[in-house]
């Protein structure tokens, strides 16, 4: 039997041609029996996209995972939604615990959604934004809700299709082009709305406690994650500054962690009034913490003199700061 060769004398493998106008074939048996195609415009991974062509994936890695499907005994063709958005999310390793945690929101809908079990073959773009319009209108789904699935599917059907699993993305439209954003525009508290919570707070018998960092977090902007995730290290009393360069992040298993802002203009440093700086005084001399030595301690405060950081917080006795220093003497002996 003679070989077969592509233009560039290439031998190539049982089930590939190359066509006239350039493109590879690759001819293969289904699970149902049935004779298909899949073309890609390169054979390996080294091959050029010609000029003013979209690229791909070459013939060989076409071929590979129609081999691993064939092997799965999946076949591209039988694939469902849910099956697909799972494959998706796979790929994507190195999303964020927050994000990975999205992912699963939407493969637990999709799974308990007739639509999940449907054939991604099946879907049109029509199919699609029926399915979209009936969750927000006969179930109830808010706008964010069902944007946070739609960002999910779109580009799962995407992957399919440059796969050749698919010909077209049924899910690459404009969600608003169809649905009513009922998302409620949020609105900024006046200068009177500030001060009449302030004070609500502070006269409160339970919510007075957080009087300090709720007006932190008032005049700061800070995100309630920053705020849980400063250290007394990103508190700058001399420069009246506060760096904020991590977050507290709760786990969907309730495991708190820390992490690094979503974005590097997440990373900044935010302006400290006197009011907040004195806040941020009472939070620290007040907080559950390890023995401390009286020199940091007083360094921490901003004061002068350690008497006056033993005099001003009057809750903290000298005793009970000479007991957390020979602890500490204890320790470190």
């Amino acid at each position: 039997m003679a070989t077969r060769k592509d233009m560039k004398g290439r031998i190539l493998r049982r089930g590939e041609s190359q066509r006239k106008d350039g493109r590879y074939c690759f001819k293969y048996v289904d699970a149902k029996g049935k004779t298909r195609s899949v073309y890609s415009l390169t054979l390996t991974t080294h091959d050029f996209t010609p000029k003013g062509k979209r690229s791909g994936p070459c013939l060989r890695e076409l071929e590979q995972r129609i081999q691993r499907d064939l092997f799965d005994n999946v076949a591209p063709e039988n694939m469902t939604i849910l099956e697909l958005a799972a494959k998706y999310t796979e790929t994507k390793t190195a999303v964020r615990p927050t994000t990975r945690t999205g992912y699963k929101t939407v493969l637990n809908f999709l799974a308990g959604n007739e639509f999940g079990g449907r054939r991604i073959s099946d879907i049109t773009t029509l199919d699609a934004k029926e399915w979209l319009i009936s969750l927000q209108r006969d179930h109830g789904k808010r706008y964010s809700s069902i944007h946070t699935i739609r960002g999910v599917l779109r580009p799962a059907f995407q992957l399919a299709e440059e796969d050749d699993l698919i010909r077209r993305n049924p899910f690459n439209f404009e969600l608003a082009t169809i649905l009513v954003n009922d998302q409620v525009a949020r609105e900024a508290l006046t200068s009177k709305q500030e001060r009449r919570f302030l004070d609500f707070v502070r006269g409160d018998r339970h919510y007075s406690r957080y009087y300090d960092a709720f007006y932190i977090l008032q005049n700061t902007g800070l995100r309630i994650s920053e705020f849980c995730g400063l250290t007394v290290g990103d508190i700058d009393f001399e420069r009246g500054s506060v760096c904020v360069s991590k977050q507290l992040q709760r786990s969907s298993d309730m495991r708190y962690y820390i992490e690094r802002p979503k974005t590097s203009s997440g990373v900044r440093y935010v302006p400290m009034s006197e009011g907040v700086a004195e806040c941020f005084r009472r939070v620290v001399a007040n907080r559950p913490k390890p023995p401390m030595d009286p020199v940091k301690l007083k360094y921490v405060m901003g004061h002068s003199d350690i008497d006056v950081a033993y005099n001003t917080y009057t809750h903290l006795g000298f005793d009970d700061v000479r007991e957390d220093v020979l602890r500490f003497e204890e320790e470190v002996a």
